[in-house]
């Protein structure tokens, strides 16, 4: 199955790499449920957690980011933290992720925990929050290309 995007390229998404393909419309397009608990790489190879959720901007039909789930038992003690969707890499034959970040680095980033949530919509912390994992954050990549998108006019069509 091809790529929805007609143009053939990741646009602030997970890149999806390998050869697998499963028994429904994936790797390309994916029930959110069914990426829960697949298990996240770091860039030096070291299992570093699972997804626990993927969050999304609802009013921007975008992920704002996966919960990665980092240590604890049955969630119990476990540190969350909030990884920019472009910062994974699905791998279709090795059924995982990878997170483009040294194991030490995503855990010397504080995270959180399951009863205090951060605010995605607090710009400030979402900015710094894709600044970790060097990434531009999605919202500032559409408004740019908002801006520069030439005006619509009905006449000329």
């Amino acid at each position: 199955m091809g790529s929805i995007n007609p143009r053939g390229r990741t646009q602030g998404g997970a890149n999806i790499v390998g050869g697998g393909v499963g028994d429904g419309p994936g790797p390309e397009v994916m029930a959110a449920a069914t990426l829960d608990g697949t298990k996240v790489m770091s860039s030096d190879g070291e299992h570093v957690g699972k997804i626990s959720h993927i969050m999304l901007d609802v009013r921007n039909g975008r992920i704002a980011y996966a919960v990665l789930s980092e240590g604890g038992f049955l969630g119990v003690g476990s540190s969350l933290h909030a990884i920019p969707w472009s910062a994974l890499t699905l791998d279709t034959d090795q059924k995982c992720f990878f997170v483009d970040i040294a194991a030490q680095r995503l855990k010397d980033d504080p995270g959180f925990d399951k009863d205090h949530w951060p605010a995605m919509a607090d710009a400030k912390w979402g900015e710094t929050t894709y600044s970790y994992y060097n990434r531009k954050p999605y919202w500032s990549a559409t408004q740019e290309a908002v801006e520069s998108d030439p005006p619509f006019r009905p006449s000329e069509h």
